[in-house]
C-alpha cells in the first residue's frame, strides 16, 4: 500500500509533537520557579500563573472541538498533521517575544501551540483506518497511545531540565527545532482521502446531537461523568505540583518538581496494567471503591510536608496514581464496548470535549482556590472533599444495551 510509509512517520511525528507541547509549558512555568525563589513572585502568583498557563491549552480542545473535526474530515489529514505543527512551531515563535521583556506574549504563544495541538489530535486517530488494515488498528491506537505517554513524561522532564540548565532563548530554538522537525516528516507523508461534501454546520449539529443523545443514556452518561473526574484529578494535580513543591515541599529546581509528575504517571501505568488483569469489560463494580481510595490519598497529600521521608511521598504519589488507573481504565473500556460501534468514533469525540472540559474546570478550581488564599496542600484536601462527594454520585446503573 502506497501510504504504508506514513505510520513510521505519523509515530515519530506525533512523539515530537506531543513532547514540544507539554515542554513548551515547563519552559514557561520554570521561568517561575526562578523568579519565586529571586522573591519576584508570590506563592498566589505561581499557583494562579499555573491554572492560566494550563487553560490556555485546555481552551482550544473545549472551545475548536467541533471546528477540528471538521477540518479533519473536510480534509486530508495528512495536511492536519502539518498544520497542527505549522501552527505549534507559530506558537513556539510568539511565545519567544517574551524575552524582548513582555511575558504576555508567552500567553498569547501558548494558547496558539495549544491550538495546534488541537488540530493535530484528532487527525493522528483518524488516520489510522485510512493507512492500516483493519486487523492493524488495535495495536496502532495502542502504539500512538504509549508513545503520546511517553512523549508527555519526555516532554515534562525536558522541558523542566532544559529551564534549570539553558538560558530560555535556547529552550525556545530547541522548541521550535522540535516541532520544525515534526513539520518536515508531515510533508513526506502520502496524501490520504477527503471529503469535500463535509460540511461545517451539519459537522457540528451532529457532534452536538450526539452529545445529547450520549447524555441521555443513564449508564454512558456516568461512565463518561467517571471518566471527567479522573482528568479534572489529574488536571488539577499537575498545576497544583509546582507551588506545593516550592512551598510545602521546599524542593530546590524545576527537574525535582517535574518527577512529581512522574511518579504520579508511573502509578497510573500500573493501575492501568492491574485493571485488565482483575476487571472484565464492564465490570464496573469497584469504580467507587477506586474513587475513594483516590480521594483519600490525594487527602494524604494535602498532608505531608518537607519532612515526610521522600519514600513515603514517592509511595503515596506511586499508589494515588494506581487508584486513578484502577479508576479510569474500566470506565474506558466499558464506554467503548457499550455504545454504539458505528457511532464510536463520535462518543470518543464527546468523551475527548468533556474531559478537556473537566480539566478546564481543574484550573478553574485552582485559579479560585489560589485568590481564596487557599495554600496548596489545602487545594489538595478540597480536592480530595469534592471528588469524594461527586463520587457518591457516581453509582452507575446495570447495564444495559445503550441506543446512542
Amino acid at each position: 500500500m502506497k501510504t504504508n510509509r506514513n505510520y513510521p512517520l505519523l509515530l515519530a511525528s506525533q512523539f515530537l509533537s506531543a513532547f514540544g507541547v507539554q515542554a513548551v509549558l515547563f519552559v514557561i512555568l520554570g521561568q517561575l520557579t526562578f523568579q519565586h525563589k529571586a522573591g519576584l513572585i508570590t506563592q498566589k502568583n505561581l499557583g494562579i500563573a499555573n491554572a492560566l498557563y494550563a487553560c490556555l491549552l485546555y481552551l482550544p480542545y473545549v472551545g475548536f472541538a467541533p471546528l477540528a473535526g471538521f477540518l479533519n474530515d473536510r480534509f486530508p489529514k495528512t495536511r492536519w498533521l502539518l498544520g497542527g505543527n505549522l501552527i505549534s512551531l507559530v506558537g513556539v515563535g510568539i511565545a519567544a517575544l517574551s524575552l524582548l521583556g513582555h511575558p504576555f506574549w508567552q500567553a498569547i504563544g501558548y494558547f496558539i501551540v495549544g491550538l495546534g495541538a488541537c488540530i493535530f489530535s484528532p487527525a493522528k486517530y483518524g488516520i489510522l483506518p485510512e493507512i492500516l488494515p483493519r486487523e492493524n488498528l488495535v495495536k496502532a491506537n495502542g502504539t500512538i497511545e504509549m508513545l503520546t505517554l511517553v512523549a508527555i513524561l519526555s516532554g515534562v522532564m525536558g522541558g523542566n531540565a532544559m529551564i534549570d540548565k539553558l538560558p530560555a532563548w535556547i529552550c525556545y530554538a530547541i522548541l521550535a527545532l522540535v516541532f520544525s522537525v515534526g513539520l518536515v516528516l508531515t510533508l513526506f507523508m502520502a496524501k490520504t482521502p477527503f471529503k469535500p461534501d463535509v460540511h461545517l454546520h451539519s459537522s457540528a449539529r451532529e457532534f452536538f446531537q450526539h452529545f445529547k443523545n450520549v447524555m441521555r443514556a443513564p449508564r454512558i452518561a456516568k461512565m463518561l461523568l467517571g471518566t471527567a473526574i479522573f482528568w479534572a484529578c489529574g488536571a488539577t494535580l499537575k498545576m497544583n505540583f509546582q507551588a506545593w513543591g516550592l512551598s510545602t515541599l521546599q524542593m530546590s529546581n524545576n527537574v525535582q518538581i517535574g518527577l512529581l509528575n512522574l511518579w504520579l504517571v508511573v502509578g497510573i501505568v500500573i493501575g492501568s496494567v492491574l485493571a485488565g488483569q482483575l476487571h472484565r469489560v464492564g465490570d464496573l463494580r469497584w469504580t467507587q471503591r477506586y474513587g475513594w481510595s483516590l480521594a483519600g490519598l490525594i487527602l494524604l497529600l494535602g498532608l505531608v510536608g518537607h519532612q515526610t521521608h521522600h519514600t513515603i511521598l514517592v509511595l503515596v504519589l506511586i499508589l494515588a496514581g494506581t487508584c486513578g488507573g484502577l479508576f479510569l481504565i474500566p470506565l474506558n473500556a466499558g464506554l467503548q464496548a457499550e455504545t454504539d460501534q458505528t457511532k464510536l468514533g463520535k462518543t470518543i469525540a464527546v468523551q475527548n470535549f468533556v474531559n478537556n472540559l473537566a480539566m478546564l474546570s481543574g484550573g478553574g478550581f485552582i485559579y479560585l482556590a489560589t485568590n481564596l488564599d487557599s495554600t496548596p496542600s489545602g487545594n489538595f484536601l478540597i480536592l480530595a472533599a469534592l471528588v469524594a462527594t461527586v463520587v457518591c454520585w457516581l453509582k452507575i446503573p446495570v447495564f444495559q444495551k445503550a441506543k446512542i
